[in-house]
């Protein structure tokens, strides 16, 4: 008899998921947590809004509004199940064209956002809708004056810490176990993963998930194929703006690939870098200070005054074509691959861990994941 039902590698927020959701359905099981430095969780900007992302696949956006509709039944789940705070708000979200090279951006985004809209009838238009430089820098009031600006009233955002926090207080409160410690390396059984090696120790499982985000590669060698997940470098800074009431501010996004984050405690979020190449070497570079508060400054000149507070670093699990690798692995039974979500781990994560559990419980998905297969990379 196994010693566990599942075994998930890594305790990032699609990791911490995808046991909570497991253990939440009965299984038993063990959550196998390293605690890298750079864990991606740990300094995503937490941006919920779909809606107003022109840039990624359809595919990515059909998941993501499945994912944003699931965050508010896993929230309400969270809050009674576990004392910690979720980190989750609404907040809304500004799209902004700031100076005149990003008008023909902003005008294929307003487009593809609108028509969308158009298609799906939602958000509604009083939810989602063009508004003035007046309006923008009413809802902002540090922003500079715009040439165009798009607003999406249910924007959400999240703390990865605090949502990661309330995952594991109640995916423990359901019997999962922790350890904190490294998968050495999977249990392998003719064409079958059987568990894993901690410190020494065999542990054995049913069906076994690999989401350690940006190092979920390493297992690849052992399993003889490749899972195309390199680390892409994020660089993220807090600004203070003492006595400034920034609770209703809104999430702002530009088109030189920066946001800025508000929230409740006189803090704003600046980010972030996008550092392909970079490697396992979660530091702040003078040149990735620059980038961001120069985009800062750029897009909103009133944080001027705003004490640094801190720098944070992420390893962001990128695959060639942004998005995530969800399923099982062709040529192996008892393993499946949940990582690769790159920026939009938070976005995606909670329910990527969902439907990955649910495929290792027997079952299908609820939402349609073939997109995401790992064969996408592996037939190019």
């Amino acid at each position: 008899m196994a010693d566990y039902d599942a075994v998930v590698i890594g305790g990032g927020v699609v990791g911490t998921s995808t046991a909570y959701h497991l253990v939440r359905s009965g299984a038993k099981t063990l959550l196998v947590d390293r605690a890298d430095v750079g864990r991606a969780t740990y300094a995503g900007a937490g941006i919920l809004s779909p809606e107003t992302n022109s840039r990624d696949p359809e595919a990515w956006f059909n998941l993501a509004v499945e994912a944003a509709s699931y965050y508010s039944t896993l929230i309400t789940q969270l809050q009674a199940e576990q004392e910690h705070d979720t980190g989750y708000a609404q907040c809304g979200a500004l799209v902004v064209a700031v100076s005149e090279d990003e008008l023909e951006q902003f005008e294929e985004a307003r487009q593809t956002i609108l028509s969308r809209q158009e298609r799906r009838g939602l958000p509604l238009p009083d939810d989602l809708r063009v508004i003035t430089s007046d309006e923008a820098r009413s809802l902002f009031p540090a922003l500079a004056p715009v040439h165009g600006a798009i607003f999406n009233r249910r924007a959400c955002r999240v703390d990865g810490n605090q949502l990661n926090r309330a995952l594991l207080a109640a995916a423990e409160g359901h019997g999962l176990s922790v350890r904190q410690a490294s998968a050495e390396r999977l249990v392998l059984e003719q064409g079958v993963v059987s568990g894993v090696v901690i410190d020494g120790e065999t542990f054995t499982a049913g069906v076994t998930a690999i989401s350690g985000g940006a190092w979920s590669e390493m297992f690849g060698a052992q399993l003889g194929v490749q899972i195309p997940v390199q680390p892409q470098r994020g660089q993220i800074i807090h600004l203070g703006l003492a006595d400034t009431d920034t609770s209703s501010w809104p999430i702002v996004s530009a088109f030189h690939g920066h946001y800025l984050v508000p929230w409740p405690d006189s803090r704003v979020v600046a980010g972030a870098t996008r550092e392909t190449g970079a490697g396992f070497q979660p530091h702040s570079t003078t040149s990735g200070v620059h980038e961001v508060l120069g985009e800062a400054m750029r897009v909103a000149p009133g944080l001027a005054p705003a004490e640094v507070l801190e720098t944070r670093i992420g390893l962001r699990p990128l695959t060639a074509d942004t998005m995530p690798v969800l399923g099982d692995l062709p040529g192996w039974s008892g393993i499946y691959l949940a990582t690769g979500h790159g920026p939009t781990g938070l976005m995606l994560g909670p329910i990527s861990g969902k439907l990955v559990a649910e495929m290792m419980l027997g079952g299908e998905p609820s939402a349609d994941i073939s997109a995401f297969h790992v064969s996408r990379f592996q037939t190019a």
